[in-house]
């Protein structure tokens, strides 16, 4: 029998040849100006010949101002960046795969901008924990000052700049990064934000960034241009956090994102196992509750390099589609292992240390050979 994440999906105009997508996963290998490298058009156009159905690029920082999160992350602001995601496209596109931009702004876990030496968010507090060494950062979090009205029209408006540089980039769509514990998390989590204007107090106001900039994507590109959301519960610097109101919380955040205009929502575990941070109470999941409450394609993420788990998911109508991350690392042709019957390899983490670049992936390789 086919295994179902073999099985074909309509994505919005695309068809996907399977359910296997490439999760976004940050390198910091792009230069220092934020332009993407050979290196990693070698890397994206892998895993689409590798025969994954769907790739999602790494975070990619939206503006010139605090969008930025780390060193050397690549963005999507000036021609240079443009040019050279073209060459990752294409690369990808040739390989017969089908690739997304992530657009993604740090907000207060911002640990490396060249552009500003504050952070900003949508209120003055301290984040959880401490910044993260593996993608050059150390200490405490800052303090980010609060975003103005004013600043909050520069976010959209670089998201939206983003997302039409990304078309013409030669991308398949934009992912609109609302997770994680990111700038759009940020507004949505409760004790990050607490402001008393339109974004703060009750669950609909903390989403409504979010779905501004989805809706002023939606606007700005052709309709056959996915529009995706990535949202989450956990965070990088907080795996414990769920939204408070449980499942009441997301029947009113995932039909309010697909009322702006999203092409589907993609669920993030943030390196946990799928069903750690997706059970809810009833036995429901908040996967399949995203479907069931907005129409929407969902893809799933945490630990679907398992075959028996990533065919569960998918069988008993809790995703449509999967995302992978450690899996699709140790395993760049996972799909045509699948499809050829052949034993998958097991992550290691020593392929990401010193840190988690692409040239100590090719380190660790070296090695390896």
């Amino acid at each position: 029998m086919t295994h179902p994440t073999l099985e074909p999906l309509r994505l919005g105009h695309l068809n996907l040849p399977n359910r296997l997508a490439v999760a976004p996963m940050t390198r910091v290998s792009a230069t220092p100006d934020g332009v993407p490298t050979a290196e990693m058009a070698e890397y994206y156009a892998g895993f689409a010949a590798g025969g994954f159905g769907l790739i999602l690029t790494e975070g990619t920082h939206t503006d010139h101002l605090y969008s930025q999160g780390y060193l050397n992350q690549p963005g999507l602001v000036t021609g240079r960046q443009v040019l050279a995601w073209q060459d990752v496209t294409s690369r990808v596109h040739a390989a017969g795969g089908r690739i997304v931009a992530q657009l993604m702004h740090a907000g207060a876990l911002s640990q490396g901008n060249p552009y500003s030496e504050a952070t900003a968010g949508p209120s003055p507090v301290k984040p959880v924990g401490e910044m993260m060494p593996d993608y050059g950062g150390s200490g405490p979090w800052p303090v980010p000052r609060e975003l103005t009205s004013a600043d909050l029209d520069a976010v959209v408006a670089g998201f939206v700049t983003a997302a039409v540089n990304a078309r013409v980039a030669g991308f398949d769509g934009v992912e609109v990064h609302a997770a994680n514990g990111y700038l759009l998390d940020q507004f949505l989590t409760d004790y990050t934000n607490q402001r008393t204007d339109e974004y703060g107090g009750c669950v609909s106001n903390r989403i409504r960034l979010t779905t501004r900039i989805v809706a002023a994507i939606a606007a700005a590109v052709p309709a056959d241009f996915l529009v995706g959301v990535r949202l989450s519960q956990t965070k990088v610097n907080d795996l414990v956090y769920r939204w408070p109101g449980g499942a009441a919380d997301a029947e009113v955040i995932f039909p309010a994102v697909a009322d702006a205009g999203a092409s589907y929502l993609h669920i993030a575990s943030e390196g946990r196992n799928w069903i750690d941070t997706a059970r809810l109470s009833g036995g429901q999941t908040i996967t399949g509750l995203a479907r069931r409450l907005t129409g929407l394609p969902v893809i799933a993420n945490g630990g679907m390099h398992d075959p028996t788990q990533a065919a569960q998911v998918l069988t008993d109508g809790h995703a449509d589609l999967l995302s992978l991350a450690r899996g699709a690392l140790a395993n760049p042709d996972l799909p045509r292992r699948l499809e050829e019957e052949r034993g998958l390899e097991a992550f290691d983490r020593n392929s990401l240390h010193p840190d988690v670049t692409l040239a100590s992936a090719r380190a660790w390789q070296a090695v390896r050979s």
